[in-house]
């Protein structure tokens, strides 16, 4: 267990501990992508974690994929974020945001002039918007242009710079789960003809000129990669997921400059402790666990990562590194309240003391 609190170096960054907070979708936004004081308490109450890596956050208006999700993309949101860096920063915590782009997990719903989402190809994910009152499904989403690609990766590295400027220590680029950089990557969502398709090698273009963008940005030490392979989530559908992911490591040549990979171990242990192996660099590892913080332990004495990153235990626990210190027992998450919503299963979760 020891090894779960000693420190760790990732990026620019030296953490206390390996015990990462992973990003989760809570959606306390408010119409226009602004974080609160809530959030800012949300976040700072786990400032014991070695890095948190916030939610994700959409780099621009067509980014977005749910309601009530933030944004980096405007003057008023970064100025509403340094508020939650400020508060982290105060307890002595390190916070990196997440960037993420949902591609074709959006719907014109969400975006002011009505417009379609776009995507790498113009295939629908199958799957549902949750408007507040009910289902609307994703419609097909339109595929992007070469102008379009460019747009999204400039979207990124602007979200990134806005990051910084908000007072994050570094950013994750979500690869994961079937958002926009994953859709790229999977063959069952991306069936181009051009350079960012028709085979492994370019279809992980996309994702490595996004990171190189980034990285270009605000410095290779401040960026993070998130990757799922082997994950069905949002419709997505992949021929062959560890290819495809080697295929994506060989694209990225300055991976030891980066802060980290970090690989959620939603598919075969198999394919984490491969892409373990070709990774030049910080390696992050998320076991899927739940509430399961003994699987945690157990990948680091195993050697999966360099650290461990836990998303539900965090969630219903605020001070769960203390938890584990002593053995406790862990709070039970209310999944009723886990996105939108008051305070209510978002900051009132109690911690040993109380």
């Amino acid at each position: 267990m020891s090894d779960l609190f000693t420190p760790v170096t990732v990026g620019r960054d030296e953490l206390p501990n390996r015990l990462f907070m992973a990003p989760m979708t809570r959606a306390r936004a408010d119409g226009n992508g602004l974080v609160n004081d809530m959030v800012a308490e949300y976040y700072a109450q786990r400032a014991s974690a070695g890095l948190i890596i916030t939610e994700g956050v959409q780099p621009s208006v067509r980014g977005q994929g749910y309601i009530n999700t933030p944004g980096l993309h405007s003057a008023e949101q970064v100025e509403a974020w340094k508020r939650v860096t400020d508060a982290v920063h105060a307890k002595g915590g390190h916070i990196y945001a997440q960037i993420m782009h949902a591609g074709r997990i959006g719907h014109p719903s969400l975006y002011p002039d009505g417009g379609l989402p776009v995507a790498p190809s113009a295939i629908a994910s199958g799957e549902s918007l949750f408007d507040g009152s009910g289902l609307l499904p994703h419609p097909v989403p339109r595929e992007m242009t070469s102008a379009d690609i460019a747009e999204a990766q400039d979207d990124f590295a602007s979200a990134a710079r806005n990051a910084i400027t908000a007072g994050f220590d570094g950013v994750e680029l979500h690869g994961a789960n079937g958002y926009l950089i994953h859709q790229f990557l999977a063959d069952g969502a991306n069936q181009r003809t051009d350079e960012y398709g028709g085979s492994a090698a370019n279809r992980a273009r996309f994702a490595a000129e996004v990171v190189e963008a980034v990285a270009a940005t605000i410095g290779a030490e401040r960026t993070a990669l998130r990757v799922s392979p082997g994950n069905t989530f949002n419709g997505i559908t992949e021929t062959d997921s560890l290819g495809q992911h080697l295929a994506l490591l060989e694209a990225i040549p300055n991976q030891s400059e980066l802060a980290y990979l970090h690989v959620a171990g939603m598919g075969p242990r198999e394919m984490a402790e491969r892409l373990r192996k070709e990774w030049d660099g910080a390696f992050v590892y998320n076991p899927a666990s739940g509430l399961d913080t003994a699987a945690a332990t157990a990948a680091l004495e195993e050697g999966l990562g360099d650290a461990v990153a836990l998303g539900t235990a965090w969630l219903a626990n605020p001070d769960l590194d203390a938890r584990i210190r002593a053995g406790a027992a862990l709070n039970e998450p209310d999944s009723a309240t886990s996105y939108g919503g008051d305070h209510r299963g978002y900051t009132d979760y109690p911690t040993l003391g109380a």
